[in-house]
């Protein structure tokens, strides 16, 4: 098993609400309230734009589906 830095481990699903989600909280920096909490909108758009939660990878979960291997 070869051990990669950013293996990808996030659904194709998942990966679209994590970018809507982190465009939305950066939002509240920009546009709302203009609150400091919103830049915490920039850990779920890079991990749903890169495809690899690094705590995912810690705990070695995976909501990516299986791949099937050609045997």
């Amino acid at each position: 098993m070869a051990l990669s830095l950013l293996p990808q481990n996030e659904h194709p699903a998942e990966r679209g609400l994590r970018v809507l989600l982190g465009l939305s909280l950066l939002a509240i920096a920009f546009v709302g309230p203009k609150t400091p909490w919103g830049y915490l909108g920039a850990i779920p758009l890079l991990t749903g734009l890169i495809g690899s939660c690094p705590l995912y990878t810690i705990f070695g979960f995976s909501t990516c589906p299986v791949k099937k291997s050609s045997a």
